[in-house]
């Protein structure tokens, strides 16, 4: 069947309604029954669901242990709801309900919707542990694995309980942190009655769980670690030590309860780092102890976190005496010398210390981060509530609520930072929930973004939606965090240059706005800390910053390059050839002042290589390598590595990071063209693949024993990377074929190659700093539904008996990438007749490929894209040219050896040399074309991240402006530029490819 027909089959009806396997879907459909295949109710949730696959396999899964449960969905439009949308959303709840098919029973009916009460928590956690909840000190029956799991199962059953009422908006944010900790205080109290039973002996002590951190403020998140101090006091006519020493024991225990590994997983750490001397001090501590220490040796931190303490579990009397006792200190302990400074210099360490490859994904610690709206209200709190005990609150909300009521906070930033918490904190709930794991960071995975946009209620573009929507609120939320964190700024000042020394806080603020700085007080901080101190580098930093500010100034986005700058020296200060370029070579330090004021992606590569910066010494060392000595480097990296193949392709892809940064910076100043980066960049790919395709081979042979492979296997590169025409952020289209060798089994060997296949998938795939790699292999027989590496018989036989136009024109751009350079020539043979064809494509062909062209630009442009503006799809982009050359090609290729090549641009310029193609006409396209991936490549250098849209946002499009050489106020002459390019060459393609 071709193209044309597949699209209008169930699966493809239900791929446009939202499922992304819609074969997958359609046969999971049939599974359920055929009153499940009619049941539109049914079919309308599961489109509604953040992930309709997810959520559809995980109802199959359950089906499967309880039928009842489609039967009792029909009848129960609630239930229906909850329990797809929570399968939607996580996985691991899934997984659970799968193992516990009675559970889904809890999201029927009316009590479905009821919030449990904190008693009621408790009485169950403890009753599933074969505990009294009636008793003062409840014993479990005992502490084996049994009655953890126990624990571990209801707890979750709970938490399923309470996810589909979240999911569903049943919960706000605040009544949903709010069940989690009392949910965690139940298990808490339940794993205290497992330690119970551990000990022979342990009422001659009272002990106290004190709840810190998010569970204190009851604004826990699914998945966390559970802070807690323990405090304790012996009974009337005890010893004290011994007391002390059973109530350690008792803590212990209920920490093991909590975190012990068990068949049904655990819960979650419980985490005493909080008390008095941290991991160092005892355990646990009387309530003399504790105050003796506060009063004596605390740190500002400790108090800070203190601000957070409440009763959770164990003797909640004693909790309240110890709460009362330190809030006494708590509220005093603004009055110490240099508090203030000493919470920014803890957020500042905190900061420090993530990941400067998560940096920009992290909701939790990084920038715009919870964190940073948290730090904010508590030391506002801190300050101001010494005299204000309105504003003595544990959550976060409710405490800014209270300031901006007391007029410390404004109300439209209270309300922008209540509206960026809400939004993170449900972001947090989401990406834990998918597999109940403890993770803050956003994925970069298509898919993933797609589930998190979805989850929160976009459907029109959600990966889109979602991103402009947390980005907007992290750069709210870091605006904010600076305004109200660091104010006033005189620290800061005072560390200033010493022409800006002498400016008041509100002038250096003034002064930087004028430069075009968009935060200028955050500006300030990072001046600050370059240049502070007496060491050699601030001394340097101290002369080159006045400069060095203008020319962050004249760069696209100078707050990027100010940040980008600080994070490099933050890395190499202490170097001293850094610090010699620097000073030596000012030249370097303009330049790397503009490319980090302009290029995301380059502060990204240069963040994780920061040694990249001697490239900008030399013109020379930006020249584009020639493929042979990468070859060369690449070989002598995988015999220094030899024979472990993550470390090889982990160095082969920091090579690759290298000479990605060389690629960009060169492309950024203009030392090589279009077409210079797109061959560099395909080359550097097929160094990388087979590289990679090399270490698969070694590993997958020695898992089975040695030896050499019993065949030959080679990758053909398709799609740009097979036209040398690659994107910064293009996947590798690619093909696999093998041949086995004389004598080989052909099952033996097509495993081997399929073992290989997958391995150099996953080597490429592998989680590091670098850039990935990613392998598509879509384009080949049958696309992902075919095998994933055919024999060359098999591709014989398949083009000789299936094949259609479509994938002749996708031959079109094949060629040999790697591996066995004998198979590769031979594979291009066998398609040679296929692409170039005796006496051309027919006409009901060339028919058949102009009405694809037309059903793709009808289709395939993303919903409420302007068709004007993006680059690939749009009118006169990239497709538009590459089809006109495609279908010239076909046409005529078997007369014209030149024009069999895989690149768009000699394809055309050998159209016109044959005489197929107006000079003016192919004028025209080869400009839109270069224009085109000019403009792709200055969006994904820009930003950080690939589009396929001139961006609509002013302000980036000026940036793009800029990057492609455009004055600060070029952007409409850039938007002119392009519409005017990408519309004459519409008017060709309509000419040359429609109407010929």
């Amino acid at each position: 069947m071709n193209a044309a027909g597949r699209i209008d089959t169930t699966a493809g009806r239900l791929a446009r309604l939202g499922f992304v396997d819609g074969a997958r879907a359609e046969r999971l459909l049939d599974e359920l029954g055929p009153e499940a295949v009619g049941d539109v109710e049914l079919l309308a949730e599961l489109v509604a669901a953040a992930d309709p696959d997810l959520a559809l396999t995980s109802l199959n899964r359950l089906a499967e242990r309880d039928p009842s449960v489609l039967g009792a969905m029909r009848q129960d439009p609630g239930l229906r709801r909850r329990l797809i949308r929570v399968f939607g959303v996580s996985a691991a709840l899934g997984d659970h309900v799968v193992r516990h098919p009675e559970h889904w029973r809890t999201l029927a009916g009316e009590e479905a919707a009821r919030r449990p009460s904190e008693a009621e928590l408790r009485a169950e956690l403890l009753f599933a542990v074969g505990a009294d909840p009636e008793s003062d000190e409840p014993v479990a029956r005992d502490a084996s694995t049994e009655t953890l799991s126990a624990l571990r199962a209801a707890y979750r059953g709970r938490l399923l309980h309470l996810a589909a009422r979240d999911v569903t908006g049943e919960v706000t944010i605040a009544e949903c942190t709010a069940e989690l900790s009392d949910l965690a205080a139940a298990a808490l109290e339940a794993g205290l009655a497992i330690a119970r039973a551990e000990l022979d002996e342990y009422d001659g002590v009272r002990l106290a769980v004190i709840g810190m951190g998010k569970c204190g403020a009851r604004e826990l998140n699914y998945i966390s670690d559970v802070d807690v101090i323990f405090v304790a006091e012996p009974r009337e006519g005890v010893d004290e030590t011994k007391a002390l020493r059973t109530a350690t024991r008792l803590a212990q225990g209920m920490m093991r309860a909590c975190s012990a590994s068990t068949p049904e997983g655990s819960l979650w750490e419980v985490d005493a780092a909080l008390r008095p001397e941290g991991k160092a001090g005892p355990l646990v501590r009387t309530l003399a102890s504790h105050l003796t220490y506060y009063r004596r040796w605390a740190k500002t931190w400790e108090f800070q976190a203190l601000l957070k303490a409440r009763p959770v579990a164990g003797d909640l009397a004693l909790g309240e005496e110890y709460v009362a006792a330190v809030n006494e200190l708590v509220w005093q302990a603004s009055a110490r010398e240099n508090f203030v400074e000493d919470v920014q210099a803890m957020r500042r360490r905190v900061e420090a210390h993530v990941r400067a490859d998560q940096a920009d994904r992290q909701i939790k610690l990084g920038p715009g981060g919870l964190r940073d709206i948290e730090f904010a209200v508590q030391l506002l709190q801190l300050v101001h509530g010494r005299t204000d005990p309105l504003l003595r609150r544990r959550a976060t909300l409710s405490a800014l609520n209270a300031l901006s009521r007391g007029g410390y906070v404004g109300r439209d930033d209270a309300k922008a930072l209540a509206e960026a918490y809400t939004f993170l904190r449900q972001v947090e709930h989401l990406l834990q929930l998918h597999r109940l794991r403890r993770t803050h960071v956003v994925p970069t995975d298509v898919m993933d973004l797609r589930r998190l946009g979805r989850g929160l209620g976009m459907t029109a573009d959600p990966v889109g939606e979602f991103t402009t929507r947390w980005k907007r609120h992290a750069m709210e939320a870091r605006r904010l965090h600076e305004k109200l964190f660091y104010r006033p700024l005189l620290q800061a000042v005072a560390r200033l240059p010493a022409d800006e020394a002498r400016l008041s806080t509100s002038a250096a603020v003034a002064r930087l706005e004028a430069l075009g700085y968009a935060d200028p007080e955050g500006a300030l901080r990072h001046i600050a800390a370059l240049t502070s101190g007496v060491s050699r580098r601030a001394a340097i930093q101290r002369t080159l910053l006045p400069v060095m500010l203008g020319w962050f100034a004249d760069a696209p986005d100078p707050d990027a390059g100010l940040l980008g700058f600080r994070q490099v020296s933050d890395r190499l200060g202490a170097t001293p050839w850094y610090l010699r370029l620097l000073r030596d070579q000012t030249a370097v330090a303009e330049r790397m002042a503009r490319l980090l004021g302009t290029s995301k992606y380059v502060t990204g590569l240069l963040l994780h290589a920061p040694e990249g910066v001697a490239m900008l010494g030399s013109d020379a060392e930006l020249e584009v390598r020639p493929m042979e000595a990468l070859q060369a480097e690449a070989a002598s990296i995988a015999q220094r590595y030899e024979p472990d193949a993550e470390a090889t392709v982990t160095a082969v892809r920091a090579l690759r990071r290298r000479e990605l940064f060389r690629l960009s910076v060169a492309n950024l100043i203009g030392r090589i063209d279009v077409e210079q980066v797109g061959q560099g960049l395909s080359e550097l790919n097929d160094v990388t693949i087979q590289a990679a395709l090399d270490a698969a081979i070694a590993a997958v042979m020695a898992e089975r024993g040695g030896g050499e492979p019993p065949t030959r296997i080679a990758v053909i590169a398709m799609g740009r990377l097979g036209g040398y025409e690659c994107s910064y952020g293009s996947d590798a289209d690619v093909m696999f074929v093998h041949e086995p060798l004389p004598g080989a089994e052909e099952r033996e060997a097509t495993d081997v190659a399929h073992a290989v296949a997958n391995e150099l998938r996953r080597l490429l795939a592998l989680p590091t700093p670098d850039p990935p790699l990613i392998i598509d292999p879509d384009l080949r027989p049958e696309g992902r539904q075919g095998p994933l590496v055919r024999t060359l018989a098999s591709y014989a036989a398949y083009y000789e008996r299936w094949s259609s136009p479509w994938e002749a024109q996708a031959l079109l751009r094949a060629r040999f990438s790697a591996g066995d350079a004998g198979l590769g020539r031979r594979f291009i043979e066998l398609i040679d007749p296929l692409r170039y064809p005796a006496d051309g494509i027919s006409m009901e062909a060339v028919r058949e490929i102009r009405r694809l062209k037309a059903r793709m630009e009808a289709e395939r442009l993303p919903r409420g894209a302007d068709p004007t503006l993006h680059i690939k799809l749009g009118r006169g982009g990239l497709s538009d040219v590459e089809w006109v050359a495609q279908l010239l090609q076909l046409r005529h290729a078997h007369r014209v050896p030149e024009l069999r090549t895989t690149r768009t641009l000699e394809a055309l310029r050998a159209a016109t040399a044959a005489g197929l193609l107006a000079p003016k006409d192919e004028e025209i396209l080869a400009d839109a074309w270069r224009f085109a991936s000019q403009v792709r490549d200055a969006i994904m250098l820009v930003r950080g991240r690939a589009g396929d849209s001139v961006p609509v946002d002013v302000r980036e499009r000026a940036r793009v402006a800029r990057a492609l050489g455009y004055p600060p106020d070029g952007s409409e002459d850039f938007l002119d530029d392009y519409r005017r390019a990408t519309r004459r060459a519409r008017l060709v393609v309509e000419r040359v490819f429609y109407d010929t």
